[in-house]
């Protein structure tokens, strides 16, 4: 887990996008597995679970419906849908219509996409806006266990984040010489 940190406008963001491929670099070039992204295309795009500022859910749709849409563009996970929102606790809330949810449940909902597919490579920006202490130790709990099948996540944030893994790597791009 590297934990990309910083203040204001110092380009956590446009980092993010860039290891997403959404925004190419100014110079040099991101390597997965020893290879630049943009000659892996699919088979890096396809391990990429990519949660932005936005929470990037449609709010015509239901819970379940916006769930089913995030999987028909990656890779399914196995775990039932109804089982994804009840590890998010908006399980009540399958049927609901996502515009009428509070900005904390759209967020649950945004990373709920983390669990309905099967993406090795997670990046977050700002993964814990709009969420209470309870659903951030929730997601800090899930974010361990991504860690614990060997998956790899990046992510900002200006809230603590503080795992039992031993993985966590820091990366200050504020910081003063």
């Amino acid at each position: 887990m590297l934990v990309v940190e910083g203040p204001n406008g110092c380009g956590k963001t446009s980092l993010l996008r860039i290891l997403t491929g959404l925004r190419l670099a100014d110079s040099g070039e991101i390597l997965w597995r020893g290879q630049p992204i943009d000659r892996l295309a699919g088979d890096y795009y396809e391990q990429v679970n990519y949660v932005g500022h936005h929470d990037g859910v449609k709010y015509e749709l239901s819970c379940l419906e916006n769930l089913r849409l995030a999987r028909a563009m990656g890779v399914p996970s196995p775990l039932d849908l109804d089982d994804v929102l009840e590890q998010v606790n908006l399980y009540a809330y399958g049927d609901s219509e996502v515009g009428s949810l509070s900005a904390g449940q759209k967020r649950r909902l945004a990373l709920a996409r983390l669990l309905a597919t099967d993406s090795l490579l997670w990046i977050l920006d700002e993964p814990f806006t709009s969420l209470d202490k309870a659903s951030m130790e929730m997601f800090a709990g899930l974010f361990e266990q991504h860690l614990q099948r060997d998956g790899v996540i990046v992510v900002t944030s200006h809230h603590d984040i503080s795992l039992p893994t031993r993985d966590l790597q820091r990366l200050n791009l504020g910081a003063q010489a």
